[in-house]
């Protein structure tokens, strides 16, 4: 059993079939027992990513809702969320000045840099990072988390 922290990027493909779905999709499975933590924000991330594509026609309308209600489902068991404090969006106005990332990526990374944090000062073993974007892998290395990228998964 593992800790990880999966951004938007990469949680998306728990809900639509792409590069890295599969490893994804096992590695968040209940059954396996990682502890996966999610940024309040990455719930309407995901929302917002799965209907765009429905709107934007990559994914069937039906398809978008089904993975909706589901990516809903999910939330009330298979992740613990992390929430949006002060402390924790000053962090992120701070990585997205020294690394020149986008907000919601600032945040995220924030988010992560926090549970690895917990993780440190109550003798876990480090947090890993999944994301599929190459710029917050980059940023989230300099932090000294330790991180995959989905899409090295086929």
């Amino acid at each position: 059993m593992a800790s990880y922290f999966v951004d938007s990027s990469a949680l998306v493909k728990r809900y639509v079939n792409e590069t890295g779905s599969v490893w994804l999709s096992g590695l968040v499975a209940p059954a396996v027992g990682n502890d996966i933590y999610i940024a309040r924000i990455t719930t309407v991330e995901v929302i917002a990513a799965l209907t765009r594509r429905a709107r934007g026609g990559t994914i069937a309308a039906t398809d978008a809702s089904a993975a909706c209600l589901l990516f809903r489902n999910d939330l009330l068991h298979d992740y613990e969320i992390v929430n949006m404090t002060e402390t924790l969006l000053n962090h992120a106005m701070t990585l997205a000045e020294t690394h020149g990332l986008r907000g919601y990526d600032a945040v995220q990374l924030a988010a992560a840099c926090e549970v690895n944090a917990f993780c440190a000062v109550h003798g876990l073993p480090p947090l890993i990072f999944v994301s599929a974007d190459s710029a917050l892998n980059t940023a989230a290395t300099s932090e000294r988390l330790l991180v995959d990228d989905p899409n090295a998964h086929p």
